[in-house]
């Protein structure tokens, strides 16, 4: 048996969130963690970020990466948009391509519009054809899931380009992995940086069948890479550091990590039953000591977010003990002055500070 503390220890160290990374350290980081997101909900037009994991401005080390075209934009996981790095293309092409075997007659005189035109703008699209944005957006989108077209927003500028995917990246060949051989890549990706996990954390995070995870990992298995524990699946290189005696390196802090994090998104089928709340918006889940034990209740907007309530799977005496360090952790990602707390586990909040 595994000592999970062990697991937890391993897993904040692989995050960098115990030691955060720096430049050197970043790219198999980000990597692993692809596809990179940005910050949820007020991060529309930002570069991705992984927070509190690296020790410098992420944020606009991805932004260079960006205009360098290092980073590319994409859909992936379920059609979401995510940002992965270009030698990283063909893997995710055979991970979520969703060809178009063909085409209606909207669809193709939009191909034949970016084929003749691109790099070529939703504006000026909407021009020659007299279409509507709202019919042509989807149409797009449909072809960056086919890997037909890419989008060029090597800036967060509204105006970029749409341009042939062949046309963008001639080098690459988008068929060069099948989805099963992508598979059993980036799950050994997935498998180090967590470094214990099961099938229901590959759905949550890949947002693809169990059917095809659940062939990949057996494959991974019968190779010897990954062990099946009985509580999940590890890099076989991992079990002996995972079960190992003594005391591992101790975890303890708060972290509000928000909803397009890496570790939420891994957990998001547990965490969205677990603090399901019909009048609040869950805005940010509350890691204690590495685990996910409380979340941050309210409501977004445009600006400071409202921030209504605290909520903790906690003893009572631990949840009061430590409410100023999880109020601290809030107050990292929002703004004491303009998003005040209402409320601490249902009770009115009246900070100390003046």
């Amino acid at each position: 048996m595994i000592p999970y503390e062990h697991v937890i220890s391993l897993r904040m160290k692989r995050q960098m969130l115990l030691h955060p990374a720096d430049t050197a350290e970043y790219g198999e980081l980000y990597r692993d963690l692809s596809p990179g997101l940005n910050e949820y909900w007020c991060g529309f037009g930002n570069p991705p970020s992984l927070s509190f994991r690296a020790s410098f401005d992420d944020m606009q080390y991805n932004r260079e990466r960006l205009l360098a075209r290092e980073l590319v934009k994409g859909r992936f996981q379920g059609g979401n948009l995510g940002w992965i790095e270009r030698e990283d293309l063909e893997l995710f092409a055979g991970l979520y391509r969703k060809p178009m075997d063909s085409l209606n007659e909207v669809q193709a005189r939009l191909l034949t519009l970016i084929t003749d035109n691109g790099p070529i703008n939703i504006q000026t699209m909407k021009e020659i054809t007299g279409m509507l944005v709202k019919e042509i957006t989807p149409v797009l989108h449909r072809f960056q899931e086919a890997f037909l077209v890419a989008e060029d927003q090597y800036n967060g500028e509204w105006d970029r380009g749409w341009v042939l995917f062949a046309q963008m990246y001639p080098e690459l060949s988008v068929s060069r992995y099948t989805r099963h051989e992508a598979l059993t890549i980036v799950l050994k990706r997935f498998a180090y940086r967590l470094p214990l996990f099961d099938l229901d954390m590959a759905k949550s995070y890949y947002k693809l069948p169990v059917k095809e995870l659940k062939a990949a990992v057996a494959e991974l298995v019968g190779t010897g890479e990954l062990v099946d524990t009985g509580a999940g699946y590890i890099l076989s290189g991992d079990e002996a550091e995972l079960s190992a005696q003594g005391e591992p390196e101790q975890v303890r802090g708060v972290l509000a990590l928000h909803r397009n994090d890496f570790l939420v998104k891994t957990h998001e089928h547990v965490l969205k039953a677990l603090y399901k709340h019909e009048q609040y918006d869950i805005l940010y889940y509350l890691l204690i000591d590495g685990e996910f034990k409380g979340a941050l209740m309210g409501h977004f907007k445009n600006g400071p977010y409202i921030l209504d309530d605290v909520v903790l799977k906690l003893p009572e005496g631990e949840a009061a003990e430590r409410q100023d360090e999880i109020i601290d952790a809030i107050y990292r990602v929002n703004s004491r002055e303009h998003s005040p707390l209402k409320r601490f586990l249902g009770e009115e909040y009246q900070s100390n500070l003046t």
